[in-house]
């Protein structure tokens, strides 16, 4: 394993795009009724055009009034909701407060041990034209195995923890000189915290290297919002997190219907 590629293969599906907005109440306040109305009006048939691929939630505390998620088949696309968004009305009074970019992402570990050790018993050079058309051929069967996974429609659970780590490139400790087969170990122990908690969340992965300030942005689905703290906390004790995680901002909404607008921004929670 030691001559042979450390990186191991990932497949790439969904483009997200998470939008915090900070609402600006003063502004809108000096607005008249009337124009409220239609402004409301415009920005819930744009939403609502959206829904399946895009989630609007209300967020708790005081890094933002709401938070937006749009899921999309190719960046393109899911610049196109960005702009969308950008041409309402309500877009004057909605202030932008942090986003994130990232891209559904499922490593390949297991598959990729496998693939290098058969590709090597085979006497090719790792990274030759015929190594590389072996890997293309397995990324290409996983991902059509796994298609539902890497282009998934955005949970319907009532409350959504997003937050973007890291794997520590630290003074003693760095993810990324360990050998493959030790991070494979760790990420399967990793892995089966996650499996504990499968009835009551819902997680997606999305990768953000090359893409944003983080390594991977983290979306976690649930209708309790205690299993956001009890699976986490968990995760603590796990190697994985206790030795080699970097953790940025959390963020917590709670899911909101395009109709709910109108409420939500009045100050009332439906």
């Amino acid at each position: 394993m030691a001559e042979l590629p450390p990186v191991p293969l990932t497949l790439e599906g969904s483009y997200v795009l998470h939008q915090m907005f900070r609402f600006r109440r003063t502004a809108w306040r000096q607005e008249d009724s009337f124009h409220r109305d239609r402004i409301l009006e415009q920005a819930i048939a744009v939403i609502e055009a959206m829904e399946g691929a895009s989630a609007v939630f209300s967020y708790i505390g005081h890094k933002g009034d709401l938070l937006l998620v749009h899921f999309r088949d190719s960046l393109e696309n899911v610049h196109r909701a960005e702009l969308a968004i950008a041409q309402t009305e309500l877009a004057d009074f909605l202030e932008p407060v942090h986003s994130y970019l990232s891209v559904v992402e499922l490593g390949l570990y297991e598959s990729s041990a496998k693939t290098y050790a058969e590709l090597a018993a085979k006497g090719l050079t790792p990274h030759s034209p015929e190594w590389q058309a072996g890997v293309a051929e397995v990324v290409a069967r996983q991902s059509a195995a796994m298609s539902a996974r890497l282009y998934p429609q955005i949970p319907a659970a009532r409350y959504l923890c997003f937050y973007p780590m890291d794997r520590r490139r630290g003074e003693t400790q760095n993810w990324y000189q360990v050998p493959m087969a030790e991070r494979q170990r760790m990420m399967h122990e990793h892995g089966m915290i996650g499996r504990r908690y499968a009835d009551s969340v819902r997680q997606i992965i999305t990768g953000s290297i090359g893409f944003d300030d983080w390594e991977w942005g983290v979306d976690l689905f649930a209708d309790d919002p205690l299993v956001f703290k009890k699976l986490i906390y968990e995760m603590r004790f796990d190697e994985v997190s206790a030795v080699y995680a970097q953790f940025g901002s959390f963020y917590l909404g709670v899911r909101i219907r395009p109709s709910d607008l109108p409420r939500v921004l009045a100050g009332e929670l439906p």
